[in-house]
């Protein structure tokens, strides 16, 4: 059984920096596809950031060039630096994996198997 564990978050002022980590365990990780999803109150919950298959990386518009995904096998962890933050992006960040997911479904949250408890990140203006 895959078990995700993130960590990271907190309140941070506009314009701060955070850095998420997700742990993963019961899995072999680097040819997984990880990715951080984010869901703000009232809202559903969106793709943030993907690391597709242990290789290529993706991103939301929102948070291209503040956001960069990075992972060390060796630690099964994925990380989100996220720099220039902004109030909007406000949310509970959840980390997902998944071992066959294909590319056309590497945005739908519901394409995936695992997933972790999620960690809030809180950006005051």
């Amino acid at each position: 059984q895959v078990q995700l564990v993130e960590s990271g978050g907190g309140l941070v002022q506009a314009g701060g920096s955070l850095k998420l980590s997700c742990t993963a365990s019961g899995s072999t990780f680097s040819r997984t596809t990880t990715t951080w999803f984010r869901q703000a109150p009232g809202k559903e919950r969106e793709f943030v950031a993907a690391i597709w298959r242990g290789s290529r990386s993706y991103y939301a518009d929102s948070v291209k060039g503040r956001f960069t995904i990075s992972r060390d096998n060796a630690k099964n962890t994925v990380y989100l630096q996220m720099n220039s933050l902004k109030p909007e992006d406000t949310g509970i960040y959840y980390c997902a994996l998944d071992n066959s997911l294909i590319l056309s479904s590497l945005r739908v949250a519901e394409h995936y198997d695992y997933w972790g408890q999620g960690t809030q990140v809180t950006v005051s203006s």
